[in-house]
Formats: structure tokens, C-alpha cells, sequence
């Protein structure tokens, strides 16, 4: 009843005692049957492999997936739409908004700190937004979300156009299992267009604030926005949520990340955070 899915247990536990409920054999079955389907790589996935995220598209699709979409494209989306709320908001009289990206925040927010629940922004998550688009284009495909993060699995859960989650330890099995090897693939592009640096930033910490701060920049010249972070979700922090549920926030936009650094140091990632950190700006940059 208080669980809200970070997966910090799972990464804590000198034993491995504890591990999430997996759909690994689910999506086998699926890359063993005809049936289309579509990879969804997070924007996280930047040096969780040897070689690039280009390398790691053609791995994937060596896998059985049919098609390989970008999450950063759906974060895009999810930039423009709470830019937008944001403003709304604002405009209407509210005095903060909450970022919606991260749903171990936002079970937080449901079961310990429900008075910043008004605050939650409306807008839908990259996941969902990239799902919609492979359902849009591949209405036949399967969708398979491949990510750092065990939130999103109940995200994905109770999402009725995601029918698999896995994260990137589980999709380094798939690729040691079939023998491929992302460093030696040959480099390919996503099957949509080319997400921007902004929505490939959004695994830091700040990186999603600062997208919004960025469009709004373009699109609302004269509208002034003050952020305030939560860099990974603790007992303080947990506090600094709650007080910011009764009308405290120094901001009027809140991004909250449970996983301190972001979701590129989340419980489902194998590489090092601050390799990875580095990877993902050279993605930021990368066409294609």
C-alpha cells in the first residue's frame, strides 16, 4: 500500500532477493510468433551499450521487432502540452504546476503527499504519447516499451496501448541470448522522425523542466517561468512534496524525479551514470 514502484529496493538489495514482476517470457513468445511489433527505446538508452544508440536501433530489430520508434519523439509531445498547461494554469490563477513524467512520482503523490495531487500537470507521459503514434502508424503492431524504469511496467500495466514493458537489464539478456552484439551492428534510424535535443534530455534531472523552459522561450515570450526541482525521491524530499501540496513551491513549475540524476540512473539501467550522462549528450546532438 506504499509502494510507488521506484525499484530502489531492487537496486538496494545485496541479495537480489527482491526483484520486479517481469514480462521478459511474454515478449519472447512474441518475437517467436508472426505477429508485428514495435520496440519503443527511451531516450535513457544512451550508453547503456557498447556502441550508439543508431547501433542499438539495428540490434533491436535483429531481435524480431519490426519496427523501432523513438520515445524522445513522444517527449516532444509531452514538451508542447505542458508548456501549454503551464500557461493555462498560470494565466488562470494557479500558483505552481507539477511535471507528469515520472509515474513513481506520481504514485507518491496518490499515496503520500495527496495534497499536491491538484498540482500533477494533466498532460499524458512520452510513453504513452510515443504508443499512441506506433498504434497511429503500425495499428497492428504489438508495443513493446523498453526502458530504465520499473514505475513504468505499472504504468504499462494499466495502459491498454502498451502491451509490454521491459527495461534495459532485461533487454540485455534478449541481446546476450541471441548472441548480437550492439557494438558491432551497423548503425540505422528510428522508423519516426528525429526527436529534438530537448525531448532527448528528458532521462537528467532538470532535463525536463528545462525543455519546458525552452519551448515556452519560443512560444510565450512574455511568460516568466521559475522551476524547482526534486532530484530523487527520500523521506526529506518526501517532506519538501508535501509542503509544496500546501501552496509552498518556490516555483510555479515542480519536476520531480524519483530516481536521483533521473530516470538515466533508474533501477532497470546496467551502464554508468556518469558514462551515460555523457552518451546522451552526444545523442542529444546525433541526426537521425
Amino acid at each position: 500500500t506504499k509502494c510507488i514502484y521506484c525499484g530502489k529496493c531492487i537496486k538496494s538489495c545485496p541479495f537480489g532477493a527482491i526483484a520486479e514482476k517481469s514480462q521478459i517470457t511474454d515478449v519472447i513468445k512474441l518475437l517467436k510468433s508472426t505477429d508485428k511489433k514495435s520496440a519503443l527505446i527511451a531516450p535513457a538508452a544512451a550508453g547503456q551499450f557498447p556502441g550508439t544508440v543508431k547501433q542499438l536501433v539495428s540490434a533491436v530489430r535483429m531481435l524480431g521487432f519490426d519496427n523501432v520508434i523513438e520515445v524522445a519523439y513522444g517527449a516532444d509531445i509531452t514538451v508542447a502540452n505542458e508548456s501549454r498547461e503551464l500557461h493555462e494554469r498560470i494565466s488562470a490563477g494557479d500558483s505552481t504546476m507539477g511535471t507528469s513524467c515520472c509515474p513513481a512520482y506520481i504514485e507518491a503523490v496518490n499515496k503520500h503527499a495527496p495534497d499536491f495531487k491538484k498540482y500533477v500537470s494533466h498532460t499524458k507521459t512520452p510513453m504513452i504519447y510515443t504508443a499512441e503514434y506506433s498504434k497511429e502508424k503500425y495499428p497492428e503492431n504489438k508495443v513493446v516499451f523498453i526502458g530504465p524504469c520499473i514505475a513504468k511496467k505499472h504504468e504499462g500495466f494499466n495502459s491498454d496501448i502498451i502491451d509490454y514493458v521491459l527495461t534495459f537489464e532485461e533487454l540485455g539478456s534478449l541481446l546476450i541470448a541471441k548472441d548480437v552484439d550492439v557494438f558491432t551492428c551497423e548503425e540505422s534510424s528510428f522508423d519516426n522522425l528525429p526527436a529534438s535535443k530537448e525531448g532527448r534530455g528528458f532521462p537528467v534531472s532538470q532535463g525536463v523542466a528545462g525543455a519546458v523552459i525552452a519551448h515556452s522561450a519560443i512560444n510565450n515570450k512574455d511568460f516568466n517561468i521559475k522551476e524547482s526541482v526534486i532530484n530523487g525521491l527520500d523521506k526529506k524530499n518526501l517532506l519538501i512534496l508535501k509542503a509544496y501540496g500546501k501552496g509552498k513551491a518556490p516555483g510555479n513549475l515542480v519536476e520531480v524525479m524519483a530516481c536521483e540524476g533521473g530516470c538515466i540512473c533508474g533501477p532497470g539501467t546496467i551502464g554508468n551514470p556518469k558514462i551515460c550522462t555523457e552518451k546522451l549528450e552526444e545523442y542529444k546532438k546525433a541526426d537521425g
